[in-house]
């Protein structure tokens, strides 16, 4: 008779039923898996023992596609067809691209609904197709180490990704045959790797500045919660920036003209190649030969500091501002742990161990941490749980989530920094007598007005019961789940009619649209202020002008010619202001109206008390 291994609930299991799951990071430069061995992450190497897969893909006309390596070295020769750096390209559509680049753009775009596509000789690819063969390689590099099929992968994204990017993300996982278990930042992965393996707890700060985006993070470890207190950064800077500085100091420098696709893309080459060399050399020679000749250029450590001083101020305005929204000082910060390759530079470390008062932490290598940190998350997450393995990960939004009510304003359901998963609710109710349908648009951003802010979906709720205005009950509940993904519903509360929708954006902010909107919403605090409350009083005139003329139409018998009269020049006084922008002209319009319409109300109540008591004896009221 076979034996059963039978495990008690919350108990490891055993070593042959292991389900084996993943960790990756998808990075803009390079990317990585990892995976819990002998109760340890580690992460996994390729057959020629390299841990870092270049994410790069060269498309050929037949043949498929050569990744990584292979793809890199093809670069300088067919540009066009190799493409770097896709993860700028996630979630965004051409407008964003061209912000992100400028005129000089690196590939042949095509202007697709939704998401930009990028056209090569293999075809038309959309960057979720391009990410997807990444993945793809790193899921078979992984099934070949373990030696058997994954039940699921952990995907790390940046904190400041926003719903396009994310979804785009996980339906390049998708793709690439991987089941998504969880998207995590990569700045709480990272405090996964480090809390975890250290035992430590207190409050850290997550530098992470990759390939393509910066982050920073502030969170909290104790006992096993990681708490991510506040979160920030830009989705649009990162370790490519740093490289065109460079480019751009040799192009002034050595008097380049125009350059073609096969030479910009040798440019971007050799700027990397002397900027991982100057974080060892006090001075290296930028070696570029085009058809205007060969080229030598010494570049100093100091020069590289100078040229992208700009780009590491944007990143530790971020780091005060994400210390700001925690309430926190510098000197509060238990430790600073650094992830991502661009955090080898020099003065990037001096300038942030300068600001935080404190070497930063780089025990774990930079490169590695994030997908250590999401491996220990994916094994818990198969449920590989072992003894000891009790904690609780709370992660944030970065933005605020809300929904426009009359006058195009924004309420907030879900504010930024907030907690997830969440699921928040707030009652509306209708604006005009018998309204049976109600638009719902979801928008995403810090400031008062819809025009000021991102427009995420919209969807409509039909067959509310026809009733006076006010008197419907309509509850919208918006829920971000743990890969900070949203859903809305809205539902009648009467007679239970809903509508709800997966918002799925088409396509993602615009360049450093994250940052602009939380700079624009602390700068224009008081406008926003003032054009609420008008925007408010504006909304409250049209309601008591849209009720006084139902009333006339109604009940206008109840009144004087020459009192009607008087009514309806104060209605149309009140409908006048209400157009305007003067806060002092439409408060004395509405204080008129209502004044105006005391008498007419009184009798219209009388009215109706007759109307009740007619025919009724006394002891039936009694």
């Amino acid at each position: 008779m076979a034996l059963l291994q039978i495990s008690e609930p919350g108990m490891a299991p055993a070593p042959h039923q292991k389900r084996l799951a993943v960790g990756i990071d998808l990075g803009t430069t390079n990317s990585l898996v990892a995976t819990i061995r002998n109760s340890l992450p580690e992460v996994l190497p390729d057959s020629e023992g390299e841990a870092l897969l270049p994410s790069a893909v060269h498309y050929e006309t037949v043949g498929g596609a050569a990744i990584g390596k292979k793809a890199l070295a093809l670069r300088a020769v067919d540009p066009v067809n190799t493409i770097v750096s896709v993860k700028r390209f996630m979630g965004r559509g051409l407008a964003d691209v061209k912000r992100l680049y400028g005129t000089e753009l690196p590939y042949d775009f095509v202007d697709a609904p939704g998401m930009v596509q990028l056209r090569t000789s293999a075809g038309v690819k959309s960057p979720i197709e391009v990410s997807a063969e990444i993945l793809a390689t790193l899921r078979q590099r992984a099934e070949d180490s373990l030696g058997d099929e994954l039940v699921g992968a952990v995907i790390t994204v940046p904190a400041y990704f926003d719903d396009a990017q994310r979804q785009a993300t996980k339906d390049a996982a998708q793709l690439a045959g991987l089941n998504v278990l969880r998207l995590l930042n990569e700045p709480t992965a990272a405090a996964i790797a480090y809390g975890l393996d250290k035992g430590s707890e207190g409050i850290y700060a997550v530098y992470d500045l990759g390939g393509g985006t910066f982050d920073i993070s502030i969170l909290r470890l104790t006992r096993g919660v990681f708490e991510v207190l506040a979160t920030g950064g830009d989705s649009a800077l990162g370790g490519d920036d740093f490289d065109s500085c460079l480019a751009q100091l040799v192009r002034t420098r050595a008097a380049l003209g125009p350059l073609d696709h096969a030479e910009e893309a040798a440019l971007s080459i050799e700027a990397r190649r002397v900027k991982e060399a100057l974080s060892s050399a006090p001075e290296v020679e930028f070696r570029l030969t085009t058809s205007q000749g060969s080229r030598t250029v010494a570049i100093s450590q100091m020069d590289f500091v100078q040229a992208s001083a700009q780009l590491t101020s944007r990143t530790l305005a971020a780091v005060r501002k994400c210390l700001r929204d925690a309430k926190l000082k510098p000197d509060e910060i238990d430790g600073v742990i650094l992830v991502g390759g661009a955090t080898r530079m020099p003065h990037i470390r001096k300038e942030v161990g300068a600001l935080f008062g404190r070497p930063p932490l780089v025990d774990l290598d930079p490169d590695q941490v994030v997908a250590l940190g999401a491996a220990i998350q994916a094994n818990l997450l198969a449920g590989n749980r072992a003894t000891g393995d009790d904690w609780l990960l709370l992660d944030v939004i970065p933005l605020s989530l809300g929904v426009e009510t009359m006058g195009g304003l924004v309420e907030k359901i879900i504010p930024r920094n907030s907690t997830i998963p969440i699921a928040r609710a707030q009652e509306f109710t209708t604006f005009k007598d018998g309204q049976t349908a109600l638009a719902v648009h979801v928008v995403q951003g810090e400031r008062e007005l819809v025009s000021d802010c991102r427009s995420l979906a919209r969807f409509e709720l039909r067959g509310i019961p026809a009733m006076v205005a006010g008197a419907a009950r309509i509850r919208v509940t918006y829920q971000v789940d743990a890969d900070g993904l949203l859903s809305v519903s809205a539902r009648e509360m009467t007679s239970g009619v809903e509508a709800s929708i997966m918002v799925k954006p088409s396509y993602g902010l615009a360049d450093s649209d994250i940052t602009r909107m939380l700079e624009e919403s602390f700068r224009s605090a008081q406008t926003d202020m003032h054009a609420r409350a008008l925007r408010e009083l504006q909304v409250d005139v049209e309601r008591l002008v849209a009720a006084t003329e139902s009333a006339l139409q109604k009940d206008g018998a109840l009144l004087s010619s020459e009192e009607r009269a008087r009514l309806e020049c104060l209605v149309r006084e009140a409908a006048g202001a209400a157009l305007g922008s003067d806060h002092a002209s439409l408060k004395n319009a509405m204080d008129s109206l209502a004044r105006g319409t005391e008498t007419f109300a009184a009798r219209r109540m009388d009215e109706g008390i007759r109307k009740a008591l007619s025919g009724k004896r006394l002891d039936e009221i009694l």
